[in-house]
């Protein structure tokens, strides 16, 4: 168990709705005010939890429970409706499919422009940039266009980035599930690196308890949104399980 010290991130009372449209026949939507297509879908409802340095959260639930919606808050990338998000002045990085990335440029230019938005110099960046490129292993694809790359290719060079160029917090959403076997291992090995500094904050999101429970400090299980219950991975995840398999 790694020695606490500071809190790194503090969440507080966070709520994030967005509107989604309501199903509705042809007919009803010809008679209908074009507001009332749309209804109010709380995403996350009063989520409230302190994450201290160097400490690793699990996060899990059901698929729409509100963990990515969260993860992207946390990053700056949604603005919450109520509630604060404190990241006690730690830079923050946020690996997740499908997020971060210009695809209409190259794997190589991404490298610099993800780099920059997280804060590091083009000198920075620059130092890295062979690391970076080796860790991927995408071959000549890093010179392509990013739209050309399969999930795993996008992945592997996300994860090189946020692994190499490395923040205080670091979000990961489902991302060590995503690859070829061998590279699967690889990240899993150094995101275990990653995590044994005492300096390095994590919070993961994945629906593998079995990876949760070795990595993981704490627990959150978030569901429908709602917090419902946060404790140690012995205690939680066999009751989310037990909820899961009913």
């Amino acid at each position: 168990m790694k020695k606490s010290k500071n809190i790194a991130v503090t969440v507080d009372d966070l709520h994030i709705t967005y509107k989604g449209l309501k199903k509705f026949s042809i007919k009803q939507r010809l008679f209908q005010f074009k507001k009332s297509n749309k209804e109010i879908i709380k995403a996350v409802n009063g989520v409230s939890f302190e994450l201290e340095e160097g400490k690793i959260l699990g996060i899990v639930g059901k698929n729409g429970s509100g963990k990515s919606t969260m993860l992207r808050a946390i990053a700056g990338i949604f603005s919450p409706d109520k509630g604060t998000i404190d990241l006690h002045g730690n830079t923050v990085s946020l690996l997740s499919i499908g997020v971060g990335f210009n695809k209409k440029l190259t794997g190589y230019e991404n490298i610099y422009l993800s780099g920059m938005l997280l804060g590091f110099s083009e000198d920075e960046i620059k130092k890295k940039e062979k690391e970076i490129i080796d860790f991927a292993d995408i071959g000549d694809f890093i010179y392509k266009p990013v739209k050309m790359y399969s999930s795993g290719m996008y992945s592997k060079l996300a994860f090189a980035i946020t692994a190499i160029l490395e923040t205080d917090v670091m979000l990961i959403d489902e991302v060590l599930s995503v690859g070829d076997v061998q590279f699967k291992k690889k990240s899993y090995d150094k995101m275990k690196e990653l995590i044994s500094s005492d300096t390095r904050t994590v919070i993961i999101v994945s629906h593998s308890t079995e990876t949760l429970a070795e990595l993981c400090d704490e627990i959150l299980w978030i569901h429908d949104g709602k917090q419902k219950m946060l404790g140690k991975p012995e205690k939680v995840l066999p009751k989310y399980e037990e909820f899961m398999n009913k």
